[in-house]
């Protein structure tokens, strides 16, 4: 079943990168308590991923802080390797949190989950992102293809706040 507003995120742990290197971060640690924009990607490096759903977030950072929102953090079903890569490679280290989701599981728990293996990219995440205030989400948008990124965009979230 598709997570909904309404709805509180399912307990799942994600993996970061940090100073002594890969690391747990629990969906409690991320939500609970704070407003957190969520977004969620198919795959680093992708091209709709990486040219046009990130950048935005990276962009209008600071207008997310102005509203009020505590972190932005974008998941992909990636290992935590290549989303570390993938924030230095952006530049969006320090603005956004980076959230692997290597095993699908988060993907799997919210009902987000896709199946690319006919294209041999295995299994992903559908894209789509959330706002989510204390662990529960107030508003979502799921994209209808994984090319597009507009519904699910920095500029539609950001309207929502």
């Amino acid at each position: 079943m598709t997570i909904k507003v309404g709805d509180r995120l399912p307990e799942t742990t994600f993996k970061v990168t940090t100073a002594d290197g890969p690391a747990g971060l629990s969906t409690a640690e991320i939500f609970n308590g704070k407003t957190v924009v969520l977004f969620a990607v198919p795959g680093a490096f992708t091209p709709t991923c990486h040219r046009n759903h990130l950048p935005g977030y990276i962009e209008h950072s600071d207008a997310f802080k102005a509203k009020g929102v505590d972190t932005i953090a974008v998941t992909s079903v990636n290992d935590v390797f290549v989303m570390n890569a993938w924030s230095k490679a952006t530049g969006g280290e320090g603005k956004v949190l980076f959230l692997a989701d290597g095993s699908a599981d988060f993907a799997k728990s919210v009902g987000l989950s896709l199946d690319l293996n006919a294209g041999g990219l295995g299994m992903r995440s559908q894209r789509y992102a959330m706002i989510v205030k204390d662990g529960v989400v107030t508003w979502m948008a799921i994209e209808d293809s994984p090319g597009k990124a507009d519904m699910s965009g920095a500029l539609a979230a950001l309207a929502q706040l």
